[in-house]
């Protein structure tokens, strides 16, 4: 029997060879917000390994937006020019597709890079100011961030909306909204951080309708036939905070509005969270939203194994698995998961000598091996 992590699905017009998707990795290596060789080489490494999406790491709509000043951006023609570079690497080499996941820090904005100790970037020292849903800051070491109004709600929905028209144009084949992990959109939907008493704060439908406008308003100018999905964090892991039967809510009402996937995570929001931490510790997550709804369900988090990636889809607990530090770690997984799972997959024409059935066949004098002159 054929193993379900490499059975296609269609996610929209676009179908994807089999189950596994590189989940985004920030790499705090761009200049001013432009991808160069290194984001080429991150991600093209990727395009020619089998996996069926890959995904930018956070990819940010506006500068003050930015996590760090070395963050991944999309908000200005350089930024596009540079994305567009490996989308057409993706486009040349690989069956597998090319994502961009856009994001707005929010309250997270203006920090250091983690190798430079991490924690708030000044403004003196080239950080800027971070907005948020109300002012609460994210630590006792971060300033307050500036509370944003009802007109300049509507300026960062239009933010994401410029960003996704460059993404089109630069050549992506899906958008994932990132509401998860105490970002901007995370923060508006969880009541940690969302202190609003206007019509995008206090109840459950106030708090999701950022997230919904973000999706609505995107959705109206990206190509009809390529997906949009979002990612979320299911709990904060924080009593009093966003709880997972939250997130089946906010899951239905995407559906409702056409989302094509949703990707379950969980935290990232709070200091106080206490995870449980284990192998696909977050799977029951995404079970119960895939419970909830039809559209397609990511699960993600310490999901290593090709077996385990294979029990998770034949469970039925999620559609398609993601991954980011096992592929850190091994960035041919999707290759050796074939192996271990008896499939045949093809691999790149310069790179089919490194078939392991190919091994025993061809020597030093195979054809492809002959050194010049013997």
């Amino acid at each position: 029997m054929a193993a379900k992590l490499f059975e296609p699905i269609e996610l929209r017009g676009l179908r994807l060879p089999n189950r596994i998707v590189v989940a985004p990795m920030t790499q705090f290596s761009a200049d001013d917000g432009v991808a160069g060789d290194w984001h080429l080489m991150h991600l093209g490494q990727y395009a020619v390994s089998g996996a069926a999406l890959v995904l930018t790491e956070s990819t940010y709509v506006a500068a003050h937006a930015r996590n760090a000043p070395s963050c991944l951006s999309l908000y200005s023609d350089e930024q596009e020019a540079a994305l567009a570079r490996i989308a057409r690497f993706f486009a040349t080499h690989s069956d597998g597709h090319f994502g961009v996941q856009l994001c707005h820090a929010g309250r997270k904005a203006s920090a250091r890079e983690p190798w430079k100790g991490g924690g708030p970037l000044p403004v003196e020292e080239g950080g800027y100011e971070a907005v948020a849903p109300s002012a609460v800051p994210l630590s006792d070491r971060w300033p307050p961030p500036r509370p944003l109004s009802a007109d300049a709600v509507c300026e960062v929905v239009q933010g994401f909306v410029d960003a996704a028209l460059r993404a089109s144009r630069a050549g992506a084949r899906a958008i994932e909204l990132h509401g998860a992990h105490g970002y901007l959109i995370h923060q508006f939907l969880s009541p940690l951080t969302n202190r609003r008493n206007d019509e995008y704060g206090g109840s459950l439908a106030n708090r999701m309708r950022f997230a919904l406008e973000v999706f609505e308003a995107v959705r109206v100018v990206w190509p009809a036939e390529l997906p949009i999905g979002m990612r979320v964090s299911a709990t904060d892991w924080v009593a009093g905070g966003w709880s997972v039967e939250e997130t089946v809510e906010l899951a239905c009402a995407l559906a409702a509005l056409g989302c094509d996937y949703i990707h379950v995570s969980s935290g990232g929001l709070s200091p106080a969270q206490r995870i449980a931490v284990g192998p696909g510790f977050q799977t029951p997550f995404a079970e119960a939203v895939k419970a909830a709804v039809d559209m397609p369900v990511i699960a993600v988090g310490q999901i290593s194994e090709p077996r385990q990636a294979e029990t998770i889809l034949l469970d039925g607990q999620a559609d398609m698995v993601a991954m980011a530090r096992p592929m850190l770690f091994n960035p041919r997984w999707v290759w050796h998961a074939a192996q271990e799972l008896g499939e045949t997959l093809a691999y790149p024409r310069q790179y089919e000598r490194g078939h392991p059935d190919r091994w025993g066949a061809s020597g030093i004098n195979a054809p492809g091996n002959r050194i010049p002159g013997r």
